[in-house]
This record gives structure tokens, C-alpha cells and sequence, in this order.
């Protein structure tokens, strides 16, 4: 048009040039269009008219100038459910946890067609399919659980299974889950409550019982030791017979007149033959 303009006009030869440089211009911005540059770590989805073409690869392709190119990402991508995206589940006692779970995911590169399909865009893959898949399968496990298997004693089973069923989930829709981290569960301030109750009770109960195992095992001890008693004191008694005490008074006798003057009756098994002790420095 410039040419067309420009060739009855006296300075002819400025518009021809104008003109052959808008028509370079031209030809270099159709060269770029047909050209489309996808990088390392990403896989583009061609759509021309409505009809979606074969995945690209990294490297350079020539499409058509009509031909929208949409880029999707391989690199490996966090989703994290923590602080305000937390999930709120509920155990099967009904109890209210909220758990901290972190999912590492990626395009699967063959299958970023089926990803267009489903989602649309890039943007629109962690939004549509994998936080609401992921949040659903994280309420059901928990859901067969009880409040103490999520927050204690089951977490790495619960982990598990949660990791399990995702990567199934999102595999056939062109989704490669990587890893699944419970990174923490809390209870609700309510459940907590119920949970200190509960822990209260049970060390009174154990307190108790120690108690009453205690008490049993000191009444244990002290019938042992009254048998014993009585056993020893029977055995004793069917060996003091007359000539024993006898010698007993004998040998005490002895003794005592080793330090003091003594004085006695004939020993005797009555209180006449009973020795009387009698120290020499009092009168």
C-alpha cells in the first residue's frame, strides 16, 4: 500500500523504501509466527482451530501462524495444604483433626493432551484435579480411622494409604505423584479437651491399680511373714523341753558370773530355780 501510495508522489523513491521495509517487517513477523520455541523443561499441546495436534517436545517447531500453543511445566511442583489450606478431616469417632500434607506431583509429558482436555491450562491442572482429588482422599482414609490412629499411632499407615490411593487416582489423567508427606495432624481444641480427659482418667486408673496391686502384694508379705512366725514359733516350742532350758540357765549363769558376783537359787524349770543376779559393787 505504501508502494501503491507513493508512486505518484514526487518523492516516490522515500516511499519505496518504506514500503520495501514494511514488507520486510512483514515477512520476518510471519517467520516468527510460524516458529515456536519450547523449553527444556516443558511440553507444549498445538491447537489450530479448535483441533488439538501432537505434544511438543523441547526444541524448535514450525506451526502454523493460527496454531496456540499451551505450554505445560515437567519440573517437579509442592503443593502444600498447610496454614490456611489445611485440611479439616473428621476420624470415624467424629472427631475434628486438621492435617499439614505436602504433595510433590508432575506433568507426565505423553500424556499433556488428556491434561488440555481435563484442564485447560497449566494453572488450572493443580486447581481442578490435583487439590480437589487430593483433599477428598485425605477426608476418606482419616474418615476409617479413629482420632487417636491420625494423630499417634497409625500416621505412617494413614500416610501410606493416602500416597497409595493418589498416585491412582492422578496416574491415568497424566499426573506422576512423587511423594505424599503427612507432615503433621492436630486435633481440634474440642477433641483435644476430650483427649486430656481421657489421659487424666487413665493415670488415675493406672494409679489405682498400682495402688491396689501395691496394697495387695504389702498383705501378701505380711501373711508370709505371720506364717512364718507362727511356723518358726511352733518349731521352737516343740524344742524347748525341760533339759534345754535347763542348759540355757546353765550357760547364762556362766556368763554372768564372768563379770559379776552373783548369787543363785539351783537353776530349776519353776520360778524357785530362777537365778538371781546380783552385782557386788551395790549393797
Amino acid at each position: 500500500m505504501l508502494f501503491l501510495v507513493g508512486r505518484g508522489r514526487d518523492d516516490a523513491g522515500r516511499w519505496r523504501l518504506w514500503a520495501a521495509l514494511g514488507a520486510v517487517a512483514g515477512l520476518l513477523a510471519g517467520a516468527f509466527a510460524c516458529v515456536h520455541v519450547v523449553s527444556a523443561s516443558e511440553v507444549g499441546v498445538p491447537v489450530t482451530f479448535g483441533r488439538i495436534g501432537t505434544p511438543m517436545v523441547s526444541g524448535i517447531h514450525f506451526k502454523s501462524p493460527f496454531t496456540d500453543v499451551t505450554s505445560f511445566s515437567t519440573r517437579p511442583v509442592d503443593l502444600d495444604l498447610i496454614d490456611k489450606d489445611v485440611v479439616e478431616v473428621r476420624s470415624s469417632q467424629g472427631g475434628v483433626l486438621y492435617a499439614d500434607v505436602t504433595i510433590k506431583w508432575a506433568v507426565v509429558p505423553a500424556k499433556a493432551v488428556e491434561l488440555y482436555r481435563l484442564a485447560g491450562s497449566e494453572e488450572a491442572v493443580e486447581g481442578r484435579l490435583v487439590l480437589p482429588d487430593s483433599r477428598e482422599i485425605i477426608r476418606d482414609v482419616f474418615a476409617k480411622h479413629t482420632s487417636e490412629e491420625g494423630y499417634a499411632s497409625a500416621r505412617e499407615q494413614i500416610s501410606s494409604e493416602i500416597a497409595d490411593r493418589v498416585k491412582e487416582r492422578l496416574a491415568p489423567r497424566g499426573i506422576d505423584v512423587t511423594s505424599v508427606n503427612l507432615r503433621n495432624v492436630k486435633p481440634s481444641e474440642k477433641l483435644q479437651e476430650q483427649i486430656d480427659k481421657k489421659i487424666q482418667q487413665e493415670q488415675a486408673t493406672e494409679r489405682a491399680t498400682e495402688a491396689a496391686r501395691t496394697a495387695k502384694a504389702e498383705a501378701e508379705r505380711k501373711r508370709i511373714e505371720a506364717e512364718g512366725i507362727a511356723r518358726a514359733n511352733k518349731i521352737i516350742e516343740a524344742s524347748l523341753s525341760d533339759r534345754v532350758l535347763y542348759n540355757q540357765c546353765i550357760e547364762a549363769y556362766k556368763e554372768a558370773a564372768k563379770a559379776n558376783p552373783v548369787y543363785a537359787v539351783p537353776c530349776g524349770t519353776d520360778s524357785n530355780g530362777t537365778p538371781v543376779i546380783v552385782d557386788g559393787r551395790k549393797k
